[in-house]
C-alpha cells in the first residue's frame, strides 16, 4: 500500500477559518462533555460522602484496570430534552478493562434523582445492551437506582423488560453478567441483579425488593423495615438472591474483579493483528481540513490518510464512482474496508460501493463508513439512467452485508444518503458523529424551499393570493426548527449516535470499536437479495 501524499496547505485562509470555527464547536462539546459529569446536588454528594459511598464515577473508576482504556457511549443522551434528568441520564457507561478482559461497565448515578430511570436513562440502557450483545461483551452493573421515574411510567414500563430480556438472552450464549448492588434496586430494578449470573450485595447498603415497606403496606397491610424486607444480609442468608456479601463497596468492586477473572467469555476469541503503524500525516490537522459548513466540500482521502496505519490505503476503482471512495487499509493493526463519499452518490458510485461491500464480506472486513452525503443525484437524465435502481443496489448491499461496520458522521448525512452510507437504522456496530456534523431529510435551505414551492402550487390552484410576508415568517421558523434538528448535539441527545466525538479522537475509538468487533468474530454474508439490473 502507498502513502498518501497530502495536498492540504495549513498556511491558507480556508485552513485557518476551519480551525477556527471547529475549535467553537470542540467547545461546546466541552460544555456539554462536562454537563453529562454532574452526579447530583451537593447535598447528596455530600450525605453519599457521610454514608460513606462513593460516587458513580468513583466506583467505576476503581473497578476497572489501571491505566485501562474507557470507551464512554451515549454521555449526551437526552441532551437539553425538556423534562429529562440531563445528558447522559442517571448512567455512567461504556467499555473497558476489568481484569486484563474487555467488559461493559454500568454505573448508576444514585446521587441524582436517586438514580431514578427516565426516558433517555431507559433509552440509553437498551442500547448498551445491544452494544453488549452484538459484541459478546460480559457486563457489570454497578446497581444503585430508585427504579422507574414515576410521571414517565408510560414511556418507560414497556421498554425496561427489553434489559430483562437481554441479560437472560446473554447468559444463554455464555455471556455472563454481574451486578454489584450498592444501594436501592426497587420494583423492576429488583430483577437486574435477579437476572445476573452473579450478584454481590453491599451489607446494610443494599436493599433489593420487588415492593418497599409503603407499598407492601398498601398492598398487603403488612408492616416490614427496609432490612428485613430486602436487605443485604437476607437474601445472602435467607433468600439466596445475594451470591456474595461484602462488607464495604470496595470489596465489592474487588469480588466483581474476581469474578470475572476466572469466569470464560466469549470474546477472547483470538485473532491476527499486524503491527500498528502511526499514521504519517497528523491527524489533529482534520480541524483545518474539515469545514463546519457542510456546504463546503472536502478531500476524503485526506482524512483517511490521517486515519489509517502509515498513512497508508489500498484504493479499489479510484478511476470509476470518483465520489465515492472505497479502499483497504489497517487501523491499529486490523484490516477494514473503508467507504468514504467524496461528493454526491451517483449511479456508478453506489454500483461501485456495493461490489466493493461484497468483496468485503468475502474477505471477512470490518466495514468503515466515513459519511459526508447530502444524498443521491437528481433530475431527469439521472432518473433515466435509473438510479433508483442503482441506489437500491447499495442500500440492498449494507443492508444484507454480515460483517460489522462502524459508521463516522463527519459531514453531512441528509435523505437516502444516510441509508446508502449505513446510518443508525441500518444497524452499525458503532455509530459516532463528529460536532459539525448534520443529519436530516435534506438541508434547511432545500427543505424550505420545496415547501415554499408546494405552498405557492397550493395557492394558485385554490385561486388565493400568495401572502409573501407570511410565508417568508413560515420559512424563516422553520429554518431554525431543522437548524436545531440536525446538529450533532440535538442526535446524539435522542440517541442517534453512540457519541459526539472529537475529530482527532476518531482513530482512537476506531481501534477501540474494532478491537471488540474481532475479539467477538467477524461474519460475513455470501448472499444478497436481488439486485436490480
Amino acid at each position: 500500500m502507498r502513502t498518501y501524499q497530502s495536498r492540504i496547505l495549513p498556511d491558507s485562509p480556508a485552513y485557518r477559518e476551519n480551525c477556527i470555527e471547529n475549535e467553537k464547536l470542540l467547545d461546546r462539546l466541552k460544555d456539554a462533555l462536562s454537563s453529562s459529569r454532574f452526579q447530583g446536588a451537593e447535598k447528596y454528594v455530600e450525605r453519599a460522602r457521610a454514608r460513606g459511598r462513593m460516587l458513580a464515577s468513583e466506583r467505576l473508576e476503581l473497578l476497572l484496570d489501571q491505566d485501562s482504556p474507557f470507551l464512554e457511549l451515549l454521555p449526551l443522551a437526552g441532551l437539553d430534552q425538556e423534562g429529562g434528568f440531563g445528558p447522559g441520564g442517571t448512567l455512567i457507561a461504556g467499555v473497558g478493562l476489568v481484569s486484563d478482559k474487555i467488559c461493559m461497565v454500568v454505573s448508576n448515578v444514585g446521587t441524582l434523582k436517586g438514580g431514578a430511570i427516565d426516558y433517555p436513562t431507559v433509552q440509553k440502557h437498551i442500547r448498551l445492551a445491544e452494544i453488549a450483545d452484538e459484541n459478546k461483551l460480559p457486563v457489570i452493573y454497578l446497581v444503585e437506582s430508585a427504579g422507574v421515574n414515576l410521571p414517565d411510567q408510560e414511556k418507560i414500563f414497556n421498554a425496561c423488560g427489553t434489559l430483562f430480556r437481554s441479560i437472560t438472552k446473554r447468559s444463554k450464549r455464555g455471556i455472563p453478567t454481574i451486578s454489584v448492588v450498592f444501594g436501592n434496586s426497587t420494583a423492576g430494578g429488583a430483577y437486574i441483579p435477579g437476572m445476573s449470573d452473579y450478584a454481590i450485595f453491599v451489607k446494610d447498603q443494599a436493599k433489593v425488593f420487588l415492593a418497599g415497606p409503603p407499598l407492601v403496606k398498601m398492598a398487603t397491610n403488612e408492616v416490614a423495615d427496609e432490612e428485613s424486607l430486602g436487605g443485604a444480609e437476607m437474601h445472602s442468608r435467607v433468600s439466596g438472591v445475594a451470591d456474595y456479601l461484602a462488607r464495604t463497596e470496595e470489596e465489592a468492586l474487588g469480588m466483581a474483579r474476581d469474578v470475572i477473572e476466572f469466569v470464560k467469555v466469549p470474546n477472547d476469541a483470538s485473532f491476527v493483528k499486524h503491527e500498528p503503524k502511526e499514521p504519517v500525516l497528523d491527524i489533529n490537522e482534520l480541524s483545518g481540513i474539515v469545514p463546519t459548513d457542510i456546504k463546503k466540500p472536502f478531500e476524503a482521502r485526506e482524512v483517511i490518510a490521517r486515519l489509517v496505519d502509515g498513512s497508508e490505503f489500498s484504493e479499489f476503482k479510484p478511476e470509476y464512482g470518483k465520489t465515492l471512495v472505497t479502499a483497504f487499509a489497517r487501523i491499529m493493526g486490523m484490516e477494514v474496508g473503508i467507504l468514504a463519499n467524496n461528493g454526491v452518490l451517483f449511479s456508478d458510485s453506489a454500483n461501485k460501493g456495493a461490489q466493493f461491500i461484497q468483496l468485503c464480506n468475502q474477505n471477512r472486513f470490518p466495514l468503515v463508513f466515513l459519511q459526508n452525503i447530502t444524498g443521491f443525484m437528481v433530475g431527469q437524465k439521472y432518473e433515466t439512467e435509473g438510479i433508483i435502481k442503482h441506489g437500491a443496489k447499495l442500500i440492498n448491499a449494507v443492508s444484507n452485508s454480515e460483517v460489522p461496520a462502524i459508521t463516522i458522521m463527519m459531514g453531512a448525512s441528509y435523505g437516502a444518503g444516510n441509508y446508502a452510507m449505513n446510518g443508525r437504522m441500518y444497524k452499525p456496530r458503532f455509530l459516532f458523529s463528529w460536532p459539525n456534523s448534520r443529519i436530516s431529510v435534506m438541508g434547511g435551505e432545500q427543505l424550505t424551499g420545496v415547501m415554499e414551492i408546494i405552498q405557492r402550487e397550493a395557492a394558485r390552484k385554490s385561486g388565493k393570493e400568495f401572502d409573501e410576508e407570511a410565508a417568508l415568517k413560515r420559512k424563516q421558523a422553520m429554518m431554525d426548527d431543522v437548524e436545531r434538528k440536525s446538529t450533532a448535539f440535538h442526535s446524539s441527545s435522542h440517541l442517534w449516535d453512540d457519541g459526539v466525538i472529537k475529530p482527532a479522537d476518531t482513530r482512537i475509538y476506531l481501534g477501540m470499536c474494532l478491537e471488540l468487533i474481532y475479539r467477538s468474530g467477524v461474519e460475513s454474508a455470501q448472499d444478497y437479495g436481488v439486485f436490480r439490473m
